[in-house]
């Protein structure tokens, strides 16, 4: 299930009742919508989470840069010795670049996966620390549901609580640091791994 998918279904199941149609709400209670991308972007604890992630892929893009600039400094001194060693020396010493290259490839581009996988899991516990808050929202208005605005096309009787969750979360967890561990997500996705330079081969 995508991350976005996921969040929404989340959201979802803080409903008290199955709603299959948004305006038999009315019946029992109003609708709440709520914007997930602004709550996760504006509150102190989302904040945090992202200035996280941020650091994180930029740790990330200095260690590709170092890699690089160490690949093609390497790449010039093996060209430098191409006509000073035998043919088969030279081979040898190319294949074993181009595999140590493709290893430190393989390796960065791992950790560019590992860290967009966290940034959505980053959301996903963002959205399990703060879901008891949104229930209790939910249960002060006595409503049915919590739905993303995204979902709801058109209803009577809707409530967004964006506002209100967020200023209910900075002060029930601050940037989320005080109530636990750090999180470590990191949801900007890292620059890509670093392209490895051309192999010199042998003629």
């Amino acid at each position: 299930m995508a991350p976005g998918a996921m969040i929404r279904a989340a959201l979802l199941a803080l409903a008290l009742a199955p709603v299959a149609d948004p305006a038999a709400a009315q019946d029992t209670g109003p609708l709440l919508i709520l914007d997930q991308e602004e709550l996760f972007l504006r509150s102190q604890f989302g904040q945090r989470m992202r200035e996280d992630i941020a650091v994180a892929s930029g740790e990330l893009a200095a260690e590709n840069r170092q890699i690089e600039a160490r690949l093609v400094a390497e790449e010039q001194e093996l060209t430098d010795k191409r006509d000073t060693l035998p043919v088969d020396e030279f081979r040898a010493l190319a294949k074993a670049f181009d595999e140590k290259v493709t290893a430190l490839r393989t390796e960065q581009d791992a950790k560019a996966r590992a860290l967009s996988r966290s940034s959505d899991e980053a959301q996903a516990r963002f959205f399990t620390r703060v879901a008891e808050i949104l229930s209790q929202i939910m249960r002060e208005r006595g409503a049915v549901a919590i739905l993303d605005q995204r979902v709801v096309f058109l209803s009577a009787e809707v409530i967004d609580i964006t506002d209100v969750a967020v200023s209910r979360i900075d002060a029930a967890l601050g940037d989320g640091t005080a109530a636990g561990p750090s999180e470590p997500g990191r949801p900007e996705p890292a620059e890509g791994a670093p392209t490895p330079p051309n192999t010199p081969t042998a003629d």
